[in-house]
């Protein structure tokens, strides 16, 4: 029954709502219905009763308020006027005739409402004074009669009720903004996660793909390139090819396995590549004619410095963090891909690591020469397009804090030179620099 009611009731509100004249218009016959009955019922009414001038003056003043919410303050003015005619016409018919100004009330109540609270205080407090006012002074006497205090009362209490409405409509206004506001956010900020979820896995897959597509790249280059002179070297190449795929495939299963969803087929749970597989990566560039000599300063002062070999420099500059371990491992890894795949077959790298109190220095560096004995791969067999590696590195360094710059080595000095520096967390560190 109650939601029967409820929908009964809502069809008429919302007709209304649509319907904002009629609404007033039905507003003030209710108002005019409510003065004319309160004028018959009022004390000593049965030996005074109310005139044709009241009931015309009412109807008046009633009736304008048909149109309150165009001009409200105009309505205002206008039930003022005609409540202080009607209780000045009246004066001696009997008691005050205050019950018209139920219309000032109803106007002063619209002008609250929609104004704004210092000018809306400003013009209650000035109509109820003015108009209590005079009509003690213009009505019938004594000027301390209730109907008076009443009046006072009343219109006070219009006034009092449009400001809390006010205030709770903007109250509410704020509210749904600040939701929508929020809600606005909250898209914002699922957009910008997702663009980041999608960089970094692009970023890892390049990583994770380019390093050894780029060795397959060259060795199927060199093997087509000396099949027919040197099929030994050339079955040497193409086992290069195949162990180099065999690997990409194992690290993209891997990084793809990730991703997997709740429910799906359980991924790979080998750990992260980080310097502890620095040997095995020199050792399969070396296999591909690109030498590296790795060389690691340890981070205790006094230590002895340049550590050569992959394993010696991983293990003196020690224990990283995760996150320091894995991009230390991406960037050298690109780094070296772009010395074997820019430089060529001959060229030389050489990688130090200085680990310090506070941060990860590595230092990649290529003579940008090529030795005469090497075999020449094709000129298609090397990615001539630009790609991502160099963003990569410094998204990946930036990341954490740190930086990453490459370049050439300098004016008449052969080569390029690719420097990471990337923080250690640790007591009296540094604040890292997200975001540089």
């Amino acid at each position: 029954m109650n939601s029967l009611a409820a929908t009964g009731l809502a069809r008429p509100r919302r007709w209304l709502s649509g319907h904002p004249l009629a609404a007033d218009t039905l507003l003030a016959g209710l108002v005019l219905c409510l003065v004319v009955v309160g004028a018959f019922l009022a004390p000593r009414a049965e030996r005074h009763p109310p005139g044709a001038v009241f009931l015309l003056l009412s109807a008046a003043a009633c009736g304008a308020l048909a149109v309150r919410r165009r001009a409200p303050r105009t309505v205002l003015a206008v039930t003022c006027a005609l409540t202080v005619v009607a209780v000045v016409l009246t004066r001696g018919d009997g008691p005050p005739r205050t019950q018209i100004a139920m219309s000032a009330a109803v106007a002063l109540y619209t002008v609250a409402v929609r104004s704004e609270r210092p000018s809306a205080l400003r013009t209650v407090v000035t109509t109820v004074t003015a108009l209590t006012g005079v009509v003690m002074l213009l009505g019938a006497p004594p000027w301390y009669a209730q109907e008076n205090f009443g009046l006072m009362a009343w219109t006070g209490l219009a006034g009092a009720a449009g400001d809390a409405v006010r205030s709770r409509r903007a109250f509410v206004a704020a509210i749904e903004e600040r939701a929508v506001r929020a809600e606005r956010t909250r898209e914002e900020e699922a957009r910008r996660r997702v663009a980041e979820e999608r960089l970094r896995i692009a970023r890892e897959l390049h990583d994770v793909v380019a390093h050894h597509i780029a060795l397959v790249n060259v060795q199927a280059g060199v093997a087509s390139h000396i099949m027919d002179s040197r099929p030994e070297q050339a079955k040497e190449a193409l086992a290069h090819v195949r162990e180099a795929g065999r690997s990409a495939l194992a690290e993209l299963r891997a990084t793809v396995g990730l991703l997997r969803q709740y429910g799906d087929p359980a991924a790979p749970t080998e750990p992260a590549p980080g310097l502890g597989d620095l040997g095995r990566l020199v050792e399969g560039f070396a296999r591909v004619g690109l030498s590296v000599d790795v060389a690691a300063v340890p981070a205790p002062p006094g230590a002895p410095g340049g550590a050569v070999g992959a394993e010696a420099a991983a293990a003196a500059v020690g224990a990283l963090p995760g996150a320091v371990d894995l991009t230390a491992y991406r960037v050298l890894q690109e780094a070296l891909t772009n010395v074997h795949k820019h430089a060529g077959p001959g060229a030389r790298a050489e990688v130090t690591l200085r680990r310090g109190r506070y941060a990860l220095e590595l230092t990649v560096v290529d003579d940008g020469g090529k030795r005469p004995e090497a075999p020449e791969p094709p000129a298609d067999s090397v990615a001539e397009a630009g790609g991502h590696g160099l963003l990569g590195m410094r998204e990946r360094a930036v990341a954490l804090g740190g930086s990453c710059a490459a370049g050439p080595r300098g004016p008449g000095t052969p080569g390029f030179r690719v420097s990471a520096v990337l923080p250690l967390p640790g007591p009296g560190a540094p604040a890292p620099r997200v975001g540089a």
